[in-house]
């Protein structure tokens, strides 16, 4: 949701931003340091493929809605996607405040890979950039990997993905794949696994199972399955 709402008012994805202190503090997940200069790309790529939080805070804060308006209208996005079940508190998720279902996840997570800035990227396992160099600050290189274990592998057709976790949601993945032999998309939702490889075990479980149904199912496009 967080890049959705941002791309709505984004224009030029090559602007170079600075990262300040409250994008950094507390942060948990993030390779971004205070003072750093990246561009917006990067730090779209930092939050849909390793989970940067500080990339969250950051895109929220230099949107032109400002940090709370932000917010605001990822809630407004929610009701307009008919997401009944959700809402938004903070645009990181690391707060136990933010709410949603498995269905409604599995409803975000078919439209936002369906976005032509946002699917490519949640497809892309490995992403390297370089932070702009700055006066006595030389730039680095950043390298990071999907936290989808899926994409990873390569043996299944991902078209969307996106982890998360907090100790009191437990470990979460929502992710869009594409049944084989030709079949239909699948949102698969697992909320509240007790390991990360948990999560990824049963996505795959699920689609085994549904793959050796898909001759006696009606399956829309997408599909939803969940588990909690």
């Amino acid at each position: 949701m967080t890049a959705i709402v941002f791309l709505e008012t984004a224009t030029d994805l090559n602007e170079e931003v600075q990262i300040v202190r409250s994008d950094t503090l507390r942060a948990s997940t993030t390779y971004l340091r205070t003072n750093d200069r990246v561009r917006l790309s990067d730090l779209l790529h930092l939050l849909l493929i390793p989970s940067d939080n500080a990339a969250a805070r950051a895109l929220a804060r230099l949107s032109p809605l400002g940090y709370e308006g932000f917010i605001a209208r990822m809630n407004q996005k929610a009701d307009d996607l008919g997401l009944n079940h959700t809402a938004y508190t903070d645009p990181s998720g690391l707060y136990a405040d933010n709410i949603s279902s498995a269905y409604d996840m599995a409803r975000l997570i078919s439209f936002a890979a369906e976005d032509d800035r946002i699917g490519p990227i949640m497809r892309t396992p490995e992403y390297s950039f370089r932070t702009v160099p700055a006066a006595r600050r030389p730039g680095r290189v950043v390298t990071v990997r999907s936290t989808n274990q899926i994409l990873r592998n390569g043996d299944m057709d991902v078209l969307g993905g996106k982890t998360g976790f907090i100790s009191r949601a437990g470990y979460c993945l929502a992710t869009l794949l594409k049944m084989p032999s030709g079949g239909p998309s699948l949102a698969v939702v697992v909320l509240g696994a007790t390991s990360n490889l948990g999560r990824f075990w049963e996505t795959r479980h699920l689609m085994a199972w549904l793959s050796e149904r898909t001759g006696s199912l009606s399956l829309a496009t997408p599909a939803v399955a969940t588990a909690q």
